[in-house]
């Protein structure tokens, strides 16, 4: 059945349960190709321990949190290599961690610019939390037991809690807006990042109500996977990355 439909302006619409089968095609790519897809899920669970015992034998384990918001924003241009891995499977071709590694790109140097969009919102969200923080605190930064019983005991730490929850779903709902489909758009179609984000951003105008059942079950799924003693990410990220590359395909069917 498909997860598309006709609007009367022409224009194809997402079925509301349409996440549901992008993730379904996402699972049966990761069956499909364990060997490379468990390998890209490794090495984010790899970057992200390291990044979190920096943080920790520096001081800053207050910053933890802050660190798992950041994985949520650079995590589409992290999974190039398993919208490749998807591509290939649809295509019947070979598939090399050679070819993941080097991956074939039909707009690279746009790819480029939208790894330096979300670097550059990334920062953007760092400061503004490093500052939320500060301003809460008082500058007097505490160690992540401390911040804990301080975030979750407290007026001022509820407070910060609730402001920074409402200021950092918008800034991800922003970013997820501009990239859910225009990191797959750029690798397989020749197109500008311009032009990339706007498309991605009228998709979830068009299809709001779909789009954001798609962005709480990425939010969900990657809970389940930090939670899961971070070790599930190694099968959270390769599995919401496939199913990524379905929902652009899906959406991309008919424009």
């Amino acid at each position: 059945m498909s997860t598309l439909e006709t609007a009367p302006t022409g224009k194809a619409t997402v079925s509301l349960d349409a996440p549901w089968t992008w993730l379904a095609k996402g699972w049966k790519d990761l069956t499909s190709a364990p060997l490379y897809s468990l390998s890209v899920g490794l090495t984010v669970v790899i970057v992200g321990s390291g990044i979190l015992w920096f943080l920790w034998q520096t001081g800053n384990s207050s910053l933890i949190p802050i660190a798992f918001s950041a994985f949520v924003l650079v995590g589409p241009i992290y999974a190039v290599s398993l919208y490749e891995i998807s591509r290939r499977l649809e295509n019947g071709d070979r598939i090399s961690f050679g070819r993941l590694i080097f991956v074939q790109t039909k707009s690279p140097l746009h790819i480029y610019l939208m790894g330096v969009f979300l670097l550059l919102a990334l920062l953007v969200w760092v400061r503004i939390a490093t500052l939320l923080y500060a301003l809460f605190i008082l500058g007097d930064y505490q160690p992540l037991s401390e911040f804990v019983s301080f975030a979750f005991t407290t007026p001022s730490g509820l407070s910060m809690l609730a402001l920074g929850t409402v200021i950092g779903a918008f800034i991800a709902f922003a970013i997820y807006s501009a990239t859910v489909i225009s990191i797959p758009m750029l690798m397989n179609e020749d197109s500008d990042a311009f032009s990339a984000i706007i498309t991605s951003i009228n998709v979830v105008k068009e299809n709001f109500w779909p789009m954001l059942l798609w962005a709480w079950l990425i939010v969900v799924v990657t809970a389940i996977g930090i939670g899961a003693a971070f070790i599930g990410l190694a099968i959270a990220f390769p599995l919401l990355g496939h199913a990524t590359w379905h929902a652009y395909k899906d959406i991309r069917a008919n424009p």
